[in-house]
């Protein structure tokens, strides 16, 4: 099975004032997007504003023995466009300041469309995202999510290179169950009225998760999601397969950091060196905190879809 993986990046102050980071894997069928984000810390955000994403295209995911082999691999860096912040550069100047860097991939909290405008012919793969209070309303009613398309992406694509659509953010951890049975009805929706456009198969719907939703997490051969998202987590992650879109996860490895009292932790969040930690089940040895959430994570998914 060919899977392209997702990730996303993210470093930020409490107050968003710092990005870094984005990349973005279409999953064909998908399985993984990671969206790291820390906060109220002051160490880790200068190490991991160094950091860079790292994407593999046409992987090849087998869960069963936990191997990853990759074909063509392909790397670029993207960021995070934070926008709650003092002193932000107008978007005007934004495509010139993304274009004298190595960013290709961009991902909005929102879908500002002076933004998106200004990165229009940048060819800059754009990540737009619908609010969690537009959910009700996409999944009651197909005309507002067409009305959503309409406003938010017609006018700019394909100038503005949009590639992926977030429903939502973290909705399965907010407590709110009305949010949560509402959330796979809004991205059929945004999907169908993507189709309706002729844009299917060109720009992805998915949303984004807590790891809140993991039950279990260490070692990551026994991932697993907890078993009340059960129904409703296959049904996402089915819509993810089915549409080729990324399965999206804001891990966040300062909060392991801070509750993990093991002396090597900083180092193996980090990316420095480290002993590694071994995965007694599988014999695998991971070598930072990264790596480790995103197979904890293919795992979970994989348990979900195939057991």
């Amino acid at each position: 099975m060919e899977f392209l993986v997702s990730f996303l990046l993210l470093v930020l102050s409490e107050r968003q004032m710092f990005s870094c980071s984005e990349v973005v894997w279409p999953l064909a069928p998908p399985l993984l997007c990671l969206h790291s984000c820390f906060q109220q810390f002051t160490l880790l955000l200068f190490h991991f504003l160094r950091l860079v994403f790292v994407s593999v295209m046409n992987m090849l995911v087998l869960f069963a023995n936990c191997v990853i082999a990759s074909s063509n691999p392909q790397s670029f860096i993207g960021i995070n466009y934070g926008q709650v912040a003092d002193n932000l550069p107008p978007p005007p100047s934004t495509p010139k300041l993304l274009q004298s860097t190595s960013i290709q991939k961009v991902r909005l909290y929102g879908s500002d469309p002076a933004i998106i405008e200004a990165l229009a012919n940048t060819g800059i793969g754009i990540v737009i995202g619908t609010a969690n209070g537009d959910i009700p309303g996409l999944a009651s009613d197909p005309n507002f999510a067409k009305s959503w398309i309409n406003t938010n992406v017609l006018p700019f694509y394909p100038a503005s290179n949009i590639i992926l659509i977030t429903v939502g953010n973290e909705v399965m951890t907010s407590n709110d169950q009305n949010l949560m049975n509402k959330l796979l009805p809004a991205m059929q929706n945004v999907q169908n009225a993507l189709n309706d456009a002729s844009l299917g198969g060109k720009i992805k719907v998915s949303t984004v998760h807590s790891m809140g939703l993991l039950k279990q997490s260490e070692p990551p051969s026994s991932g697993n999601f907890d078993p009340s998202y059960g129904d409703l987590m296959k049904g996402l992650l089915e819509f993810n397969s089915a549409n080729g879109s990324p399965f999206a996860i804001n891990p966040y490895p300062y909060f392991a950091y801070r509750s993990d009292t093991r002396p090597e932790t900083l180092d193996f969040c980090l990316f420095q060196p480290n002993a590694g930690r071994m995965d007694g089940n599988t014999k695998i040895k991971y070598m930072n905190m990264f790596d480790a959430q995103v197979r904890v994570n293919e795992i979970a998914s994989a348990k979900i879809l195939y057991q």
